[in-house]
């Protein structure tokens, strides 16, 4: 069993609080991440818990926090004009985490919390080691034309992206030619007979491991790998 706790820190009085779960490995850890969650969650989706606990097993330290428009409200997505509020929130939990470990500092979501990882990437070059981003919304479901990438061509830090093949927010066609765009060193993992969620009955066993294993070993180059 891993070993992880309720964490809270707020480096200041006025500072967005840092809200979520700390998962420490046994030893001294090799790297360290901060995990969020999608527009309908919280930091205790199980897809969240089970890639933490992964991690933690392969010696990392893990933070799964919620985003600020989750600390203020339990239920429902986030409203209009949060997503600013939300990536300094997510840029507190990095620093949050920098003060916990002199480890190297990444960064991951799930769905929006990716999608606004990989925004706050893109405006500070540097912040993180690297991204992991489960399931990015590419486009509104049945909506291709409205896709979610202005950011990417300034986006230059390495970045994993973990597709389901039936996600309704993109294609797996439509995730390569995305990636694309950016600059930075990409990965595309496709997870076969997922959606959205990622997690399913028949994979939630290897999925995790996976998951970890590819983020892990991910450095330069662009590859796609399938499961």
């Amino acid at each position: 069993m891993n070993n992880y706790q309720e964490f809270f820190d707020q480096a200041a009085a006025d500072a967005i609080p840092v809200r979520g779960f700390l998962h420490c490995p046994s030893g001294s850890p090799e790297a360290a991440l901060v995990l969020t969650h999608g527009a309908g969650a919280n930091c205790t989706a199980p897809l969240l818990i089970a890639v933490a606990d992964a991690l933690c097993d392969a010696g990392w330290m893990v933070l799964r926090c919620d985003l600020p428009f989750r600390q203020a409200r339990p239920q429902g997505p986030p409203p209009r004009g949060s997503a600013e509020r939300d990536q300094q929130g997510l840029r507190a939990a990095v620093a949050s985490l920098q003060r916990q470990t002199s480890a190297p500092v990444s960064l991951g979501g799930h769905s929006y919390g990716g999608r606004q990882a990989s925004m706050l990437a893109a405006d500070h070059p540097g912040l993180v080691e690297k991204l992991l981003l489960l399931s990015y919304p590419l486009h509104p479901p049945q909506r291709p034309a409205e896709l979610r990438t202005a950011h990417f061509p300034r986006l230059q830090t390495s970045a994993l992206f973990v597709h389901g093949v039936r996600d309704g927010f993109a294609s797996s066609e439509e995730m390569k030619t995305a990636l694309e765009l950016i600059p930075a060193s990409t990965k595309l993992l496709s997870i076969d007979g997922a959606g959205h969620e990622l997690m399913t009955k028949r994979n939630r066993g290897e999925l995790p491991a996976t998951i970890v294993e590819a983020f892990r070993r991910f450095g330069a180059g662009d590859t796609e790998i399938s499961i």
